[in-house]
């Protein structure tokens, strides 16, 4: 489904391309602008096969969730470590500052949102058991990645489309609601399983978000 409200790119039409440093292989979504160095904002799914140096991104900050495996542990030039143990954790770093990862227990999945350090971007992970509400105003792009199971997200225009884990939605300029699919099936049970989804909303300083949706 592809309307000016709602942009769906699916995890199969990824495109596969090169860490900048040469080190891995990084499975990208969506590049904005789609040409250009540096881009605008990126969201990409990597794959870390051996411990290793990160690229460095000096214009851009990160925002890293880890998909699959047993966690990574990053070590900064200024001595700072950050950890992802469990699927769904969250980690935020400045692109600039020299890293290295060490895989805590083999081969890990990760996903990576970069955004010029001019713009911003909120970042979350909601553990969802039945609906959560999801917005995105004129002057936003919200993101919505489910990362364990498939959802369903309903958008305000009467909109409705299903989203299989590692799928990308990109809404413009309306609201609606991520709904799963679990709780329906596990009505008679008393803890029905949750479903991890990443939310991200972008506000870029200039109001180019609507030309970065058309890429």
């Amino acid at each position: 489904m592809q309307t000016p409200q709602l942009k769906i790119i699916r995890k199969a039409s990824f495109t596969r391309t090169p860490w900048k440093n040469g080190g891995g292989i990084t499975h990208e979504a969506i590049r904005v602008p789609a040409s250009g160095d540096p881009f605008r904002w990126r969201v990409s799914v990597a794959h870390i096969d051996a411990s290793g140096p990160f690229s460095e991104f000096p214009a851009h900050d990160r925002k890293m969730v880890l998909l699959q495996g047993a966690g990574i542990e990053l070590s900064f030039a200024d001595g700072a470590k950050k950890t992802l143990r469990q699927v769904g954790e969250v980690m935020e770093f400045d692109g600039a500052i020299a890293a290295h990862c060490e895989l805590l227990s083999g081969p890990c999945v990760d996903l990576n949102l970069m955004i010029l350090k001019s713009d911003r971007a909120a970042v979350r992970v909601e553990r969802v058991i039945e609906s959560t509400a999801v917005s995105a105003s004129l002057n936003e792009t919200t993101l919505v990645f489910p990362i364990d199971r498939a959802i369903a997200l309903e958008v305000s225009e009467g909109q409705a489309v299903t989203l299989q884990p590692w799928d990308l939605a990109m809404l413009s300029n309306c609201y609606g609601h991520v709904r799963t699919r679990a709780a329906r099936q596990s009505a008679a049970s008393a803890n029905p399983p949750a479903t991890s989804v990443f939310v991200a909303t972008l506000e870029l300083m200039s109001g180019e978000q609507q030309a970065g949706l058309g890429v």
